[in-house]
């Protein structure tokens, strides 16, 4: 799958689809971006079925999923998302202790309920900071599951790494919550700074091989593509699915 979030700076979004149709992806991942009206949806849902990709997950704002919950159903069923993932947390919220991430944690399973009451799958999507110890000692990721037992997890192998954590202790802690995952990659120090440190898949420091072993002992069915700030955005969709098919 690829996240559409790697091509927001290069409409239009016809063209990105068409183009990664040609290169040969089968999925893409939507961002809440692309549902703020009901004629982008129909828009989206047209190009999805004229490009024959499917769009199985989907990024949604925690305050749409709580305010509008039946509108984020209705979406996700006109566009095929079976799994509905809170990418960030709210601007407004920045929790400072293990209780307070805990907190966060019982919000995000009563946000999911009429979501997962309507036959869908919802989850956390991480960065870093869920990952870096408080002054308490708590670590937020096993803060929030702890808020919440129901909880799914996509992760975004990269942002866990930059958070200094070892990705493969994450994976094999929480294997029961990994449904789906970010395939994403982090460039040599001091290289790739016009794209914000990230690299092409493959063409990074992660070991994607050896990731690939670990994660197959998760739940994860879904392997999203992404790259915050890519300058070539056809370059790194090719050259990021040709690595990723290998390993």
């Amino acid at each position: 799958s690829y996240q559409l979030y790697s091509s927001r700076n290069f409409p239009p979004l016809s063209r990105t689809l068409v183009m990664l149709a040609r290169l040969g992806y089968g999925e893409v991942e939507g961002y809440h971006a692309l549902y703020v009206d009901a004629a982008k949806v129909a828009e989206l849902a047209e190009l999805l079925e004229l490009t024959g990709l499917r769009m199985p997950t989907g990024h949604f704002g925690l305050e749409m999923i709580e305010e509008a919950p039946d509108r984020v159903i209705e979406i996700a069923r006109l566009l095929g998302i079976g799994t509905v993932y809170c990418p960030a947390l709210p601007p407004d919220v920045q929790p400072e202790t293990g209780v307070a991430w805990e907190i966060l944690g019982h919000r995000l399973a009563a946000a999911g309920k009429p979501i997962r009451d309507a036959g869908l799958g919802f989850g956390w999507h991480n960065h870093d900071l869920e990952f870096i110890a408080l002054k308490d000692g708590a670590i937020p990721l096993e803060a929030i599951f702890a808020g919440a037992p129901e909880l799914e997890w996509q992760a975004d192998i990269a942002w866990l790494a930059r958070s200094g954590a070892d990705p493969f202790h994450w994976i094999a802690r929480f294997a029961d919550r990994i449904t789906a995952v970010h395939v994403k990659d982090i460039a040599p120090a001091g290289q790739n700074t016009g794209e914000d440190g990230w690299a092409d898949v493959g063409y990074g420091t992660l070991d994607w091989p050896g990731l690939m072993t670990a994660l197959r002992a998760t739940r994860a069915r879904h392997f999203v593509i992404e790259h915050d700030n890519p300058r070539d955005p056809e370059r790194f969709a090719e050259r990021s699915l040709t690595a990723a098919q290998a390993f």
